[in-house]
């Protein structure tokens, strides 16, 4: 649970470092969105991906809740989470929002817990157009994130 929590606190502030040290090498990832589906092999592309989404002109807000753990071994165990996101995009004057199922395979590789695959499948995702920028009254991203690419 500890790992699933780190990695959704390491996304919304772009902690790219912690957020590496979260994943196996060979992580598979693949996410199906209302307009999207997004399949990356390899932790570097995956870290990558996620500097460029989450830059200074990017808010967001991701939960994971009602984690059903299984153990599988004591070196490997699935998980499925429930999520919970907002995520505003401010240079693009953007906001989405919904939910998701996980599925997630872990490997315990040198006495730590790695996530080996992550997928998820939207519930139902709102996208939305902002008519003005948020006043924003704090913005960690704004002071620690990334440069936009876009």
């Amino acid at each position: 649970k500890q790992l699933k929590h780190a990695y959704f606190r390491c996304v919304d502030t772009a902690n790219l470092e912690e957020l590496a040290s979260l994943f196996h090498d060979d992580v598979t990832v693949h996410f199906v969105g209302g307009g999207y589906e997004w399949n990356v092999q390899g932790k570097a592309e995956y870290v990558a991906n996620i500097s460029a989404s989450f830059s200074r002109e990017s808010v967001g807000h991701h939960n994971g809740h009602h984690p059903e753990i299984q153990m599988l071994s004591e070196t490997e165990a699935t998980g499925i989470w429930y999520l919970a996101d907002h995520m505003w995009i401010l240079n693009h004057n953007a906001l989405t929002q919904g939910t998701a199922i996980y599925w997630d395979r872990y490997l315990k590789v040198d006495g730590r817990w790695l996530i080996k695959d992550t997928s998820y499948e939207r519930i139902y995702e709102i996208n939305s157009a902002l008519e003005e920028r948020p006043n924003l009254g704090s913005h960690y991203l704004g002071v620690h994130g990334t440069e936009p690419q876009f």
